[in-house]
C-alpha cells in the first residue's frame, strides 16, 4: 500500500495531516472525570500531569519553573536565555514588552537580536538552577545542540534532574566540514541524568534519536504561534502525522531494544485544550507547552510571545506575537475556566475528553478512536 499522491508528473509526496484535521470519537463506554488519572512519569519523576513548559523566555522564568513544579508538570528554563544572559533581566522583559505593537516588525526583530548578544554567563546557569533547586521540584533546563558540548558540564554540575536538548530540528547524524558535530549517543550514553532531545518531524529520525539512549523525544517542527520556519525556509511537518509517525518509531524501537520505553512528547502548535487531547490521542505520553502558558498572568512576556527563532543572528524565522492573557498559571492549568475557547482549564479539558470517550489514563486514551474531520476548525 502506497501513501503517496502524485504532485506533478516528476514529484510525489505523502499525504499528512495537522492537528486541525482530526477529532477523537466517543465509544459505548463513558466515565466519570474525577475516575480518570492525567498522571505521567518518565524516567524516575513522577508529574501529576502530562504536560512540559516549553523553555520560551515570554513562558518560563525560574519562578514560573517552580510554579510550573508545584502545580504537578515540567517546567524547562532555557539555559540561553536572558535569565543567563543578564544578572536581572526585568528591565530586558520590561523593554521587549514595550516594543512595537505590531506583529511583524522589522525593528523588533533587529532589538530582540541586540539584546539576545549579551553573552551566556556560566555562574548564571548555576544559579538559576539552584534557585530552582531550593524550591524542591524536578529541575530541567534546556540546551540547543549548538551550545551543549560548550555548557553541559555546568548543567551537570548545578543538579539538573533532566536535560533537555531541544532546537527547530535535532538529527542523531550531523554532518559539518566546519566544526565538530555533538555526537548525541557517545554523549548521552556518558550523562547520569535523563535527557529529551528534539524536535524530530518523523519516523526515521526519531528512531535514530531513541538509538541514542534519549529518555524522550520531542516532536514537532514549524508548528508554534511564534514560527515563521514554514514561511522562511519552506519546512513544515503536520503534527498529527508526525506524532503518529513517531509513536511508530517508538513501538518499533521497544521491539528492536528488547522492552527499552521512549516517551513522545508532542511539541509546538497546541494552543487550546483539544489540540492537548488530539495529541495524545495520536501517540504522544507527553506534551510541551508554549504559547498557552504564556497566556498566564505570571508568564514573563506580559502578555507577548516569541521563540528562539525570533532572535536568530543571521536568519531570524520567529515573530515576536501578542498573545494576551488570560488568567494565573492555576487556572490556565487545572481551572476554573472562565473562557469557551480551550484556553484554559487545559488539564480539565483532557480529563473530561477521555471520561468522554471512556479512557481511564493517559495510555489507554493512546489507543482512541480517530476521524479524519470533513472541515478544518478555525474555533
Amino acid at each position: 500500500m502506497t501513501y503517496e499522491i502524485e504532485i506533478g508528473r516528476a514529484k510525489r509526496g505523502r499525504r499528512a495531516y495537522s492537528l486541525d484535521d482530526v477529532a477523537v470519537v466517543p465509544s459505548r463506554r463513558t466515565r466519570d472525570p474525577l475516575d480518570v488519572s492525567v498522571n505521567w512519569q518518565i524516567d524516575a519523576y513522577q508529574f501529576e500531569m502530562p504536560v512540559v513548559a516549553a523553555p520560551m523566555d515570554s513562558a518560563m522564568s525560574p519562578a514560573t519553573a517552580i510554579a510550573m513544579g508545584r502545580l504537578g508538570g515540567l517546567g524547562v528554563l532555557n539555559l540561553e536565555g536572558l535569565w543567563t544572559r543578564y544578572e536581572d533581566p526585568q528591565a530586558v522583559l520590561d523593554e521587549i514588552a514595550g516594543l512595537s505593537t505590531e506583529n511583524f516588525s522589522p525593528a523588533a526583530t533587529r532589538r530582540l537580536q541586540e539584546l539576545y548578544s549579551a553573552p551566556i554567563r556560566a555562574e548564571l546557569i548555576t544559579s538559576r538552577l539552584a534557585e530552582i533547586r531550593e524550591a524542591g521540584v524536578t529541575v530541567a533546563g534546556s540546551l540547543t545542540p549548538q551550545r551543549t558540548q560548550q555548557f553541559y558540564k555546568t548543567v551537570l554540575a548545578a543538579g539538573v534532574d533532566i536535560f533537555v536538548i531541544r532546537g527547530t530540528t535535532v538529527s542523531a547524524e550531523h554532518v559539518s566540514k566546519n566544526e565538530q558535530p555533538l555526537d548525541l549517543k557517545k554523549f548521552i550514553y556518558e550523562l547520569d541524568v535523563p535527557v529529551i532531545v528534539g524536535g524530530a518531524a518523523g519516523y526515521t529520525p526519531a528512531l535514530h534519536l531513541m538509538r541514542t539512549g534519549a529518555a524522550g523525544v520531542l516532536v514537532g517542527f514549524g508548528g508554534g504561534a511564534t514560527t515563521t520556519t514554514r514561511r522562511a525556509l519552506g519546512i513544515h511537518s503536520p503534527l498529527a502525522s508526525a506524532i503518529a509517525d513517531v509513536a511508530g518509531a517508538r513501538r518499533d524501537y521497544m521491539d528492536e531494544s528488547g522492552g527499552r520505553y521512549v516517551h513522545v512528547i508532542a511539541d509546538g502548535g497546541m494552543g487550546a485544550s483539544g489540540d492537548i487531547v488530539k495529541a495524545i490521542a495520536m501517540g504522544a505520553d507527553a506534551v510541551m507547552l508554549g504559547s498557552a502558558l504564556a497566556r498566564a498572568e505570571e508568564a514573563p512576556g506580559k502578555g507577548w510571545h516569541w521563540g528562539q527563532e525570533a532572535h536568530h543572528h543571521e536568519l531570524p524565522r520567529g515573530d515576536r506575537v501578542n498573545i494576551g492573557t488570560v488568567g494565573p498559571l492555576q487556572e490556565v492549568l487545572w481551572g476554573p475556566s472562565h473562557h469557551t475557547d480551550g484556553s484554559s482549564n487545559l488539564i480539565g479539558a483532557l480529563r473530561r475528553a477521555m471520561a468522554t470517550t471512556g479512557y481511564s489514563d493517559l495510555k489507554e486514551f493512546q489507543r482512541v478512536e480517530v476521524v479524519l474531520s470533513p472541515y478544518i476548525s478555525t474555533d
